[in-house]
């Protein structure tokens, strides 16, 4: 398999490459090629000939995505349009990340892959309108919807909360009212490498099966680790951000489930192994 990785360097990106590694990925990012440029990513596409293209490359800082929501929409819409595109004319498979963003957040049970979308967020329309153009312009596709994303190097919520944990000060205060399923890019790597092996098609979920709130997450990372730091539970309204939250993230699996793919793992055993290899570092 000839396989392409957009946006190889950032936090998912880095665990496909090593994940995947012993089919010798080529990896891209906005240096090698910036997606928004439809010349660059065909003449890329054209000379490297691969079979399957991994379309992680995306502008996923939620809040900066409201102040700067054209390059929000460049970078999520128009450029996975191109990467499409792209694939499409060269006869690739299409693999793209998606997002529990497109959702509203207001369901009281885990969103499916068939749920109405409804994005409040600039970057959850604009991941919405990345997902329309993959279905439109690439039909040899899989999206892949994600939630609540930690991995090696970071940045995540884990890795703030491990900074914070071992420094001085007043009792941190957690979100304790949004929902959703942690899930490791370790977790989410094997899944995509299953996928890449199936004849499949169509939308999945991708998240670690089991559910938790911001806060409880934190203290089940601050238990792991044996931090003291106090850990106080708060509501979104006393953390107020640019871009509003889901408070329902929380995805279920079905299409995994009906095309008898593995399950994904369970959000505490995925963390635990997580944090035994970043902390021995």
């Amino acid at each position: 398999m000839r396989l392409l990785i957009t946006g190889a360097e950032g936090m998912l990106g880095r665990t496909l490459m090593r994940t995947l590694a012993e089919v010798e990925p080529i990896g891209v990012d906005i240096d090698e090629c910036d997606i928004t440029d439809a010349a660059a990513i065909t003449t890329l596409m054209e000379r490297i000939r691969p079979d399957t293209v991994l379309h992680g490359a995306a502008m996923t800082a939620v809040d900066r995505c409201e102040s700067e929501s054209d390059l929000a929409w460049r970078v999520n819409a128009i450029g996975t349009g191109n990467v499409a595109i792209a694939a499409h004319r060269n006869g690739a498979r299409l693999i793209a990340i998606s997002t529990d963003y497109v959702f509203s957040g207001d369901l009281d049970r885990p969103y499916h892959e068939w749920d109405a979308v409804g994005p409040r967020s600039v970057y959850g329309h604009s991941k919405l309108a990345g997902e329309e153009l993959v279905r439109t312009h690439c039909p040899d596709h899989v999206i892949a919807r994600t939630a609540w994303l930690y991995g090696p190097g970071g940045p995540s919520f884990v890795h703030t909360m491990l900074r914070l944990g071992v420094e001085d000060g007043p009792p941190l205060k957690i979100v304790n009212d949004q929902i959703g399923n942690p899930t490791s890019t370790v977790a989410l790597a094997g899944a995509i490498r299953s996928l890449l092996n199936a004849p499949v098609g169509g939308t999945f979920h991708l998240s670690c099966e089991g559910e938790a709130t911001w806060y409880e997450l934190a203290c089940e990372v601050f238990a792991s680790q044996g931090l003291t730091r106090e850990v106080i539970p708060c509501g979104t309204q006393e953390y107020p951000t640019p871009a509003p939250r889901p408070k329902n993230s929380r995805l279920e699996k079905r299409a995994l489930s009906l095309h008898g793919l593995p399950r994904m793992p369970d959000w505490r055993e995925s963390l635990h192994g997580f944090l035994a290899e970043e902390c021995s570092e």
